[in-house]
Order: structure tokens, then C-alpha cells, then sequence
């Protein structure tokens, strides 16, 4: 693949910041662009789109576009992986990506795009590696120059020569539970996100192998899963330094893992769940001046497990006043400000049942229009030592040449995404 130059412009296409590696792109063509974005709106504009012989690839982020140009059939999708890697890098460098951050550090924007690029050809694009030798401030190390290690093996993500007193990784397997339940209690939409994430503080050149209960591994391989069950996993996506080959052959998650932290890969599962905190409320108006909700939350996991932190937001016509409450746990508040009764309870063990009684003046509402603010239940939570999937590590070896003991530490999580039941 090769890029001739890469542009970074205003929303009108004028030019902010520039780099062109080649020689072969006049600052022309680059009108060329400001006049494509000028003159079609958003639904119109494509992110790939060749004029004169020139290619522009672009992608929009917050008020810039940033865009690269070649002459020659390049890959539009490693230029486009190039673009979304160098926003990252730029993010990891000075935060937010915006029009202002770009002019405050042109300094270090033009050190990190000499040294992403090469005459066109893309080079690292990992934030660690790059910090080897670009400073935060944009000035180079005192060191004596050198091409740092990582640039000059095949793992690009990763150091050579890191050393930790103490060897260890952390897995976490996260997942959170998107849930749309229905007034009369159906489930009309249920989908798991899930993410593991690890903090890798391992010495030298390890190489690590994962396994799931993954239940293609099982079909592949003719095993059955004699304990527990297998879990169907879909849109698997990867960080680059798993071998998606060896995955593609055997379903082996085999890496080595860059220093510090990372999210290995992501998941979705598409499954039928049922509601883990299940609530339900009943709004009575007494009077035309009166107003009261009655609400049950019980939890529909297992007895050994604990939901920490569970906030439930119960939404209140907006104008309502005199608040009393009673609960046979936690803490209720009136909040104002979001028109919401928000019930925390720190701790909801497992197979419990919880009553809520809520008391509101309503000075300005008839009964007709109460049904107006029957908006959604929105439930919060964190679930430790769980996972809704039923996903396990079934193992994690790690080896290295040296052959040192590393301790791996595995947890499991389940946290509440888009959370909601609808009220009766």
C-alpha cells in the first residue's frame, strides 16, 4: 500500500495540517477535496472517491476530516485502517481530537506522521511503542537515535527486554446485558456485549493460550462439554496480536500480549435472557391531586450471587411535589432534576424480593394525562463472580523462554447496559 500525502482540514475542507511523502501531490489536489465537501451534503459524500487521477480516501471525527491521497491502486481499507489507527494515536497523545487540539500541537503531529509513514509506506502505529522516542512534549529522547526494538521485530505491539519484579497478568471477562421488557412482562429484545479485558505485567517475550468454553471449539473438534455448558459466541472481534489463523484452524486463542492493559476481544451473544432484576410498578392516582407508585424488584439469579450498586430509575410526572417514600431496603430520592424516583440499594443478594412505596401531590395534572410519563424503568448494576453467558476460562498458560512462574488472576463481571422495563 502506498499514500502519497496526508491532509488534516476544517469541516470546509481547508487545509489545517499537512504531510506529503511523495512529492507527487500538489497542494492543488487538495482543492480538489474542499470543493467535493463544499458542495454535497453529508448523505451525499463518499469516503472513497478518485478526480483527476488522484484517490482520496477520508474519514470525518468531530470537526475535521482526515484524508490521504495516492496516485497509484493502493488498499482503500489499510489506508482507512491507517487513518482510524493514526486518530487513536493522536487521541493517546493529547486527548480530545478536534480542530483547536490539532493547532496547539503541530509539533508533535508532524513527528508522529514522519514517523508513521515511511515515503508513503505506513510504519508502527502503537501509541506504547511510539512514546519510546516521541515525548510527550513532542521532543526526542537525549538517547543517541535508534529505531525503537519493537519496530524491528514482528510483534509491533510489544517491547523487547520488559521486565517486571513481579510476574502476572488479570483477565476479566465483562459483559453487559442490554434488556427491553415489555408492560406485561415479555421480553422483546435481549443481547449480551461482552469484552475480555486483560492487564498483562509479564517479563520478557511470553507467549499465552487461552481457552473457552467455546461451543465451536467443541463441534470442531467432536468433544463433548462434560461439565457446564458451551457457550455460541458471534461477531468475535480480536485485538491484532491474537493468531487469527490458528483461531480460524482450531479455535486456539494464542498471543503474545502487549505490556499493560487491553481488551483481547469482544462478543455478542444474541440469546433469550430473562430479566436478572426484574421490577415492576403500578401507578394508582387517588385524586386529582394525588399520585402513587407501587414497586417490586427481585433479583432472578442464583442465591450465592450479590448485585452491588443497584440504582433503579422509576420516572415522575415532572411538576409532582410532597415526596414521601417507604422501603423495605435501601435508599429512596426524588431527583428533580432528572423528573425520577432513583432507589439505590447497595446490596441485592440473589432470589430476594424488595416492595418500594412512593407518595406525590400532583397539583396541575389530571388523570388522563398520567399515562404521559409512563416512560421505561431503567435499572443499574454490577454483578460480581458472574456471567450471564455462562462463559468460563476453561485455561490460560503462559510460557516464556526463561521459563519464570506467572500467576493469573480471573474474574468475572456482568453489568447492566441498556436496561429498561416498561411500566404497566
Amino acid at each position: 500500500m502506498v499514500l502519497s500525502a496526508v491532509f488534516i482540514t476544517d469541516l470546509k475542507g481547508k487545509v489545517i495540517i499537512s504531510r506529503n511523502y511523495r512529492g507527487d501531490i500538489p497542494m492543488s489536489a487538495c482543492a480538489k477535496f474542499t470543493h467535493y465537501v463544499q458542495e454535497r451534503d453529508d448523505s451525499e459524500q463518499r469516503p472513497v472517491f478518485t478526480e483527476d487521477g488522484y484517490t482520496f480516501v477520508y474519514l470525518k471525527h468531530n470537526n475535521l476530516y482526515l484524508m490521504t491521497v495516492t496516485k497509484v491502486n493502493s488498499n482503500v481499507a489499510l489506508m482507512f485502517m491507517y487513518l482510524t489507527r493514526i486518530c487513536q494515536v493522536f487521541q493517546d497523545y493529547f486527548g480530545e481530537l478536534e480542530e483547536e487540539s490539532i493547532r496547539d500541537n503541530f509539533v508533535i503531529i508532524f513527528e508522529l506522521l514522519d514517523e508513521t509513514i515511511d515515503h508513503g509506506y505506513p510504519q508502527t502505529t502503537e501509541a506504547r511503542i511510539l512514546r519510546e522516542y516521541i515525548t510527550q512534549t513532542g521532543h526526542r529522547m537525549e538517547a543517541a537515535p535508534r529505531p525503537p526494538t519493537a519496530l524491528t521485530n514482528a510483534v509491533s505491539w510489544r517491547s523487547e527486554g520488559i521486565k517486571h519484579k513481579k510476574n502476572e497478568i488479570f483477565l476479566d471477562v465483562v459483559e453487559k446485558l442490554n434488556l427491553l421488557v415489555s408492560s406485561n412482562g415479555t421480553v422483546l429484545h435481549s443481547e449480551i456485549i461482552g469484552a475480555v479485558k486483560m492487564r498483562s505485567n509479564l517479563s520478557g517475550m511470553p507467549e499465552l493460550k487461552l481457552g473457552l468454553n467455546d461451543k465451536a471449539l467443541f463441534e470442531a473438534t467432536g468433544r463433548s462439554q462434560s461439565k457446564g455448558k458451551a457457550v455460541e459466541m458471534e461477531d468475535i472481534k480480536f485485538h491484532q496480536c491474537v493468531r487469527l489463523a490458528r483461531f480460524e484452524t482450531d479455535r486456539t486463542i494464542s498471543f503474545i500480549p502487549p505490556d499493560g492493559e487491553f481488551d483481547l476481544m469482544t462478543y455478542r451473544l444474541s440469546t433469550h435472557v430473562k430479566p436478572l432484576i426484574w421490577v415492576e410498578a403500578v401507578v394508582e392516582p387517588h385524586s386529582r391531586s394525588r399520585i402513587e407508585y407501587m414497586v417490586k424488584a427481585k433479583s432472578q439469579f442464583k442465591p450465592r450471587s450479590t448485585a452491588n450498586n443497584v440504582e433503579i430509575v422509576i420516572p415522575v410526572p415532572p411538576d409532582v411535589d410532597s415526596p414521601s417514600f417507604k422501603a423495605s431496603v435501601g435508599v429512596v430520592t426524588y431527583v428533580p432534576d432528572r423528573d425520577a424516583i432513583v432507589w439505590t440499594i447497595k446490596q441485592f443478594n440473589g432470589s430476594r424480593e424488595y416492595l418500594m412505596r412512593a407518595h406525590f401531590g400532583l397539583p396541575s395534572v389530571n388523570n388522563e394525562e398520567v399515562e404521559d410519563w409512563k416512560a421505561p424503568i431503567q435499572v443499574k448494576f454490577e454483578i460480581p463472580y458472574f456471567t450471564v453467558s455462562g462463559i468460563q476460562v476453561r485455561y490460560l498458560k503462559i510460557i516464556e523462554k526463561s521459563g519464570y512462574q506467572a500467576l493469573p488472576w480471573v474474574r468475572y463481571i456482568t453489568q447492566n447496559g441498556d436496561y429498561q422495563l416498561r411500566m404497566s
